[in-house]
């Protein structure tokens, strides 16, 4: 009878054992399923409680954008006056809009006019269409960055991971004309080249533009781009949890003592 019992203990702990591995395949599995390596986590100075985004960086951020990404990509839900007080002053955005022309109208006469650009246009788009677009990349259409954090799994660190991750692909990969190898994009094959070379911007406040620093910026910037409404969220949320606190002590001041004579009461009856 002991010994039946033994046995089973042995089969049981065989089984949970085996079921333990088998788990632990599947999951990893499911994450290299996709051909492609899970974006790291990174360090971000802007993901704590009370954190906000690192201004410097966020207008290192743009620049490279403005530099380097749009030449291909749009930023079609960033306006001029979201950037006020974030990257540039209003002057500097006034004038950043104004070298622009802008398709308006129709005017008084029915027709369609360009004039200078405004606080209130979106910044530029780098094609005038999607057919534009993918006929000046070999079929491929860039996508719009404004989301981009947002849309993808991993948010800023695969953006990141991303610029960062171009590499010679591995014996046995096959990659077609015009693609490139990047282990952290979905099939490990991309359209886009290299975008970020050491030394490519010229930093007004004397920061060193390695590839690291301008992909850090740029990812930092767009991932302000898909919350602009981050900082305010952060403080909004802190005020509105203090003034909770403070309520909820003044409450609990008021119930414990200015009714403990009437709690602590005793009340007799006589016949």
């Amino acid at each position: 009878m002991l010994g039946s019992r033994q046995a089973l203990h042995r089969v049981a702990l065989g089984s949970a054992s085996a079921a333990s591995l088998a788990f632990l395949s599947t999951t990893l599995l499911s994450k290299s399923s996709d051909d492609h390596i899970p974006s790291l986590g990174y360090t971000w100075t802007h993901t704590g409680f009370l954190d906000a985004f690192d201004a410097k960086a966020v207008r290192r951020g743009y620049q490279v954008y403005k530099e380097v990404c749009a030449t291909c990509h749009s930023l079609e839900k960033i306006h001029f006056r979201e950037l006020q007080g974030v990257t540039h002053s209003s002057k500097e955005l006034i004038e950043m809009a104004s070298e622009i022309d802008v398709v308006d109208g129709p005017n008084d006469e029915g027709e369609m006019f360009e004039r200078p650009g405004k606080l209130s246009d979106p910044l530029p788009k780098p094609y005038a269409n999607e057919e534009a677009g993918r006929a000046a990349n070999g079929g491929a259409l860039p996508p719009d960055l404004s989301l981009m954090a947002k849309a993808r799994h991993g948010g800023v660190d695969y953006i990141f991971a991303l610029l960062t991750g171009y590499c010679e692909a591995p014996a046995g990969k096959v990659m077609l004309p015009g693609l490139y190898y990047n282990p952290y994009f979905a099939g490990g094959a991309i359209a886009m080249p290299p975008p970020l070379q050491d030394g490519q911007v010229t930093y007004p406040d004397g920061t060193e533009a390695t590839t690291s620093q301008m992909a850090r910026d740029v990812s930092v910037f767009l991932n302000w781009a898909a919350e602009p409404e981050h900082d305010e969220r952060k403080l909004q949320g802190f005020k509105y949890l203090t003034v909770l606190g403070l309520t909820l002590a003044v409450t609990g001041y008021y119930k414990r003592f200015r009714w403990s004579t009437l709690k602590t009461r005793k009340i007799s009856y006589v016949n």
